[in-house]
Formats: C-alpha cells, structure tokens, sequence
C-alpha cells in the first residue's frame, strides 16, 4: 500500500517532504485512511450523482486510494471481531452480513480498473452507395498516408517522460514526408509548394467565390487543435506535470502534426509567422506542446483560454459580443442542460452561440482535429472538433444535438437518421465549415472514444501497432466518412473496447450534409441565418470492406469518394530515397498531339491503372494495365476518351495507380500534360 500512496502523490526528491510535511518512516500509514476516506466521499459523490462519471480520470485517479480504504477498514473490523471472539455471533447478524456484502461489493467495483461500457452490436451500413456531390480538386478524393515509423510502439503512455507526446515516441521528419506526400497526391502535384497554391485557388474560387486567387501576404491563418485534456491544471513554465488535471495521457492533436503544418506554412508557402495563430480557445496549451513549437516558430501566436498565462508565451483568446452561429433546430432540440431532451424542470433553450474573435479575423483555417470514437456522438473529428470554439464554459449545451446526449446511461435517445445534428449546422457555417482551408486529419495515436488514451489498432495494415497515418482530403464529408469506415472497423464488439462508434446514427449528419434530401423533417440548415442553403457539402459512401478499402470511385461504381494510399511502407532508413523506387516520368512529348508516352517505374510485382482527369477532375479515361513485374514501364495515350471521342485541347492530368502483390499497400503518382491541337 505505501507502494501504492507513493505513486501517486508527488514528494520532493531531495527532502521527501509531501506538502509541507516530511515524510518519515510511519508517516504514510497516518495519511493513508484521511485520504482514503477522502477519496471514497469523492467517489461515492460524483458516481452517485451521475454513474458514467466511473471513467472520468479524476474519479479513476481516486479508485485506488478509495478502494484500498474500503478493504483496509473491512480488514480492522475483521481482526476486532477474531480479537473480541465474536466471529459466529456478528456473523449470524443480518446487519453484520449486508455491512460485509455492502464492504465486500464496493471494494471489488472501486479496485477493479472499470473500463466496461455498454456493448453496442456492430452496425450494419450499405456499402459503395454514394450520395451528395464530391468536392475537391480530385472530386471525392481522401488521401491516406501509413508509415509505422511516425511513432514508437514501445512507448509506456502511463508515463510522463515516456508518453505519446513526447519527442522521442514520434518521428518528426517520417510526418514531415507523410504530410508532404499527401499534399502532393491530393493535388496532382510534384512539389509541396505547387500544392499549397492550388489548395489555396481551388479554396477561394469554389468554396469562397474569391476567384482564382493564391495566399496574399499579411491573411491570418488560424491552426485548431484538439486539447480535450487541458482544462486545468499548473501549466506554468517551472512545472512539466500534464497529470496536475487528473487528465493524463488523453489522445488529442499531437505536436508532430502540428509542427508539419507550421513548417509547410512558413517554410513553404511563405506565411509570416505573425499571422499564424494556434490554440483550442475553450482550453490551454500545456508546456510540452508550446516549448516543442515554439522553440523552432517563437513568433507564432500560442492561443490560450485564460489571459493569466500572458506571461508565459501564451497570448489570451478574446471573446466576439455578438452571436455568429444560429442552430437550426429553432429551439426544439438544444438547451442548456444536457441532462434534459426536452423544454421541462426550466431548462432554457439554446438558439446562437458566440465565437471567439480568431475566427472572424482569420482567413483561412486550418482544423486538425484527433481521429477518435465518442461517448455521445459516436465519432469525433472535424465537425465535433468545434464543440471548443463558442465562448461558453462547456459544450453541454449541444450535446443534445448528438446521439446519446448523456453519455448513454440515460440511453442512446437520439438513436438512427433523419433527425436534426448539430455537427452538419457547424460544417455549413461560414466560419466554423466554409473557412477551413484543407482537411487534414491527425491519426497517428487515434483511440476508440474522446478521453481514451492512444489504442494500438489490430485491423490491417496496423497489425497490432499505433494508427500511425495522416488523411487530407478538399473534402469535408468524404474525409469523416473515411474516418468513420476506420472506426467502426477497428472498435467492435470483437475487441473488446469502447463500442462508441457503433450507434445508430452515427453517421446520419454526414448524410444530411451530403444532400439535403436527406434533412430532418422540419429542419432548415441555416446556421448564418441568411436565407442561404446548401444543397451538398461533399460525398458520402461506404467502403467494400475493411481489408480492401474501396470506394465507389476506386471500383469504377460512382462519383462517390476515392481512397488514396499515398506509398508502400518504406523503413526510416529508406525514407529519404527519392520516391521510394516509384517513378513516374513526365509524358513525352509534352504537350502532345496526337498521343504521348508514359513511362514509369515499379519497386515490386504489381496490378498497375491509369488514370486521366481533365481540370475539372473529371476521369476521362481509366485503363487497366493489369499485373506487371518490377521494373520500368509504358503507357501510351491517344486523346481519346472513355467514350471513344477525341479530347479536346487542354490542361490533363495522368495518374499510376500500383497495388503491390507482395504488401497490398498501394503507391499513386500524379503528373500534368497539355493537349494541343
């Protein structure tokens, strides 16, 4: 037991002392039954007054030490009664038996380490039936990048200088390349900076009708993280302890992603680091995070929710006055107390929120949200990721907008589809949805719900080992129904963990925002309140299966979404070998009239498609090549289309898609040609 006590409670390495006190020999076995009483008033407390709260981290921090207590008196009743001789008298006591079952019952619930939940049954989706328009320079188009090299499977997550979020448990320069190479093939270019410029024109020409314009010197750009964890705690320049919370370890957006993103900003498309601003606004920046970034980019802005850590770098959010986000619900669903579904007990109703300033003054954002289950919503990624940006205290307040509003011991009330979610509200908004530059999503430590720390995942190509993966996508729905088809894979009812992501409904707001067919009944998504609807925010579909990964527009079915794998794993060693022994030449001649010669290079024994898109992104010719060995290959094309016409003059785009026979992993390379007639 003093082993125990000594873990958890933090004594000067030099003196020993704990609190003021010095701990002597002896000393523990005083302060052990006041902080076990303690620790079972806590418990009892919070538990009794709402059941789910057993796995918060501050009541399982508190487990031990109350179910420790609880033996520790049941043990001292148990020697006076052997002492005083009295065993079969107590024992023949109904008052005697219920106190030790009562005793016995509580020890056992509060010693064990409860991670049980409700067990949720698989749920059942149609496969590659897509639904919405696809968004994005390659419509549809989700980009997927898998190295194991990003992270350390042996780091030990239960310890501060070993955790997930440590440097030495990632790899900077393997998520630096990761970022980089879905960048590429989410844009059909060759160079990260040839790709940042046509992110920046797609964004302000199709999503912000700005026109074809690239970054201006001198626009903000605002990096949202997730930083569920940081809602208390010493996050003081002389202390590291993240644990000070209660919250330690928690899976949310990880330095390595982050620091990516900064490099690419400023190294590459050229933003000055005065008009980068980072931070989660409901919540803090703990000192890990802000010495990593701010070591390498001083002059970024580090946004915290409270003005008090000015001094320590951190620079306090500012709250607007006004409302910006009015939900469509009309103060049917919302209110204020997310124990409440309805309008009884005087719960008042919700209409609009405010924001904070950043997201008025920032021009484009870019929203890195942690791929995660949740225990109310199901999933959590982009769109719940904004739960942090209104100027409320907590999010409680929209929870009823999710599926188990009450973290499902009430059950889950708002169960299946066709009902009002306020996560397609916030993907329509004009500053919450349709500012967000480019979708890129942090999987490198994904875990099955929002306060879990990180799980290895089992499905393939994981393999018992931390996701390890960045997605990019241009678009919003594709992206989290990608996310999605991950989760409820991995997080079943086989696994064992939390089945969060099973609920019906789960995805139902990404069919709302696919086509608006698809709408609640009585519910106009309007959430500027101008009068202006949208009709589809992207594409929404189902993978085939969990080991194949295909979409509609990988089979050849629809225009639903495409699933890129960006490269075969490739060993830290390797990592800086150009293309990894993949090429893929430029046409000749370029430009061309009336055919040109593609050659290319594969590592390994493949399957090999090509691909042709015109600037639209619309595929104009697909031809399978079929298996072919390792080696250098060509391809010729004539202009003419799928439809046997001949393709008019213009800018074309080629794509070698390879599915390696020996891995299954997939490369995919894109270029440019120009047809002239």
């Amino acid at each position: 037991m003093e082993k125990l006590f000594t873990k958890f409670v933090r004594t000067c390495p030099k003196s020993g002392e704990f609190r003021g006190f010095r701990k002597t020999e002896g000393m523990w076995k005083i302060l052990f039954p006041v902080i076990g009483f303690a620790s079972l008033l806590w418990v009892v407390y919070r538990v009794a007054t709402k059941p789910s709260r057993i796995n918060y981290p501050c009541v399982k921090a508190a487990m031990p030490f109350a179910g420790g207590f609880i033996t520790y008196v049941a043990v001292l009743a148990l020697s006076a009664a052997a002492i005083f001789k009295a065993r079969k008298e107590l024992f023949g006591k109904p008052a005697f038996l219920a106190g030790a079952f009562l005793f016995a019952g509580l020890s056992g619930a509060l010693m064990v380490n409860n991670n049980s939940e409700v067990t949720i049954s698989n749920a059942v989706v149609e496969a590659n039936q897509p639904m919405g328009t696809a968004k994005g320079i390659f419509p549809g188009r989700v980009v997927w990048a898998h190295n194991p090299d990003a992270t350390n499977e042996n780091c030990d997550i239960s310890e501060y200088g070993n955790s997930w979020f440590n440097e030495g448990n990632f790899d900077q320069t393997v998520v630096d390349n990761m970022l980089s190479e879905v960048l590429q093939t989410l844009t059909g270019n060759e160079t990260d900076s040839a790709s940042w410029k046509a992110v920046f024109e797609y964004h302000n020409n199709n999503i912000r009708n700005k026109g074809i314009a690239d970054y201006t010197p001198g626009e903000k750009i605002f990096i949202k993280v997730n930083a569920v964890s940081n809602w208390g705690g010493n996050f003081s320049t002389q202390d590291l302890s993240v644990a000070d919370n209660g919250s330690f370890g928690i899976t949310e957006t990880s330095p390595a992603i982050v620091m990516a993103v900064l490099r690419q900003l400023v190294n590459v498309v050229g933003v000055s680091e005065n008009d980068i601003y980072v931070g989660d606004p409901l919540r803090h920046i703990y000192k890990h995070n802000y010495d990593y970034w701010h070591s390498e980019f001083p002059d970024v802005h580090y946004l915290d929710h409270n003005s008090t850590y000015g001094s320590l770098g951190r620079e306090g959010v500012t709250k607007n006055n006004s409302p910006k986000i009015y939900y469509s619900d009309n103060g049917t669903i919302l209110r204020e107390n997310v124990w409440y579904s309805n309008n009884t007990q005087n719960n008042k109703v919700v209409h609009n929120d405010k924001l904070y300033d950043i997201y008025n003054d920032a021009e484009y954002m870019i929203n890195l949200p942690m791929l995660k289950g949740h225990r109310r919503a199901g999933i959590t990624m982009f769109a719940k990721n904004h739960f942090g940006s209104h100027t409320r205290e907590d999010a409680s307040h929209l929870h009823n907008g999710l599926i188990a509003p009450a973290e499902m011991e009430n059950g889950i009330v708002h169960p299946g589809y066709g009902l009002y979610r306020i996560q397609t509200d916030i993907m329509s908004h004009s500053l919450l949805g349709k500012k967000n530059l480019i979708y890129i999503m942090d999987a490198l430590w994904s875990t099955d719900y929002e306060l879990g720390t990180p799980r290895k995942w089992q499905i393939a190509p994981f393999n018992d080992d931390y996701m390890s993966s960045i997605f990019a996508s241009l678009d919003p729905v594709a992206i989290e129904s990608v996310g999605y088809d991950f989760l409820r894979s991995e997080f079943t009812e086989e696994r064992g963990l939390g089945t969060y992501v099973q609920m019906s409904g789960v995805d139902d707001y990404l069919h709302q925002a696919a086509d608006s067919a698809n709408w609640a009944e009585g519910i106009v998504y309007d959430p500027d309140s101008t009068g202006v609807l949208f009709s589809t925010l992207g594409t929404h579909e189902h993978w085939n299966n969990a080991i194949d990964k295909q979409y509609s527009r990988n089979l050849g079915t629809g225009e639903g979404i495409e699933l890129v794998s960006t490269n075969i794993y490739v060993s830290a060693e390797n990592l800086q070998k150009e293309n990894y022994g993949f090429n893929l030449a430029q046409n000749y001649p370029n430009p061309f009239n009336p055919s040109t010669q593609i050659n290319y290079t594969m590592p390994v024994r493949s399957d090999v498609v090509l691909k042709i898109f015109d600037v639209t992104g619309k595929e104009i010719k697909s031809v399978n090549l079929g298996t072919q060995s390792a080696g250098t290959h060509s391809v010729s094309w004539n202009g003419i289309d799928k439809n046997g016409s001949p393709a008019s003059s213009g800018v074309y785009f080629y794509t070698i898609r390879i599915k390696s026979l020996e891995t299954s992993d997939e490369f995919i390379k894109t270029s440019k040609m120009l047809l002239l007639k």
